[in-house]
């Protein structure tokens, strides 16, 4: 999935309590990420960011990318 459609949008998860804070991670239009191109780390946060949507973290957006 790395091309140009997951270079133009990414799933952002932002923080509930902390403005300006949270994770954003490249996708696909859909939301779709794929976890086989992302590193150890970022898949490590992909995972707790989905495990703390209405705990820590809204539920994520698809956003366009800020490079686009």
């Amino acid at each position: 999935m790395l091309n140009s459609a997951s270079d133009q949008f990414q799933l952002c998860f932002r923080s509930l309590f902390d403005s300006g804070r949270g994770f954003a991670f490249p996708c696909g239009p859909d939301g779709q990420v794929d976890l086989d191109h992302l590193s150890e780390r970022a898949r490590n946060n992909y995972l707790y960011a989905r495990a703390m949507v209405g705990r820590e973290l809204a539920v994520p957006a698809v956003e366009r990318s800020a490079l686009h």
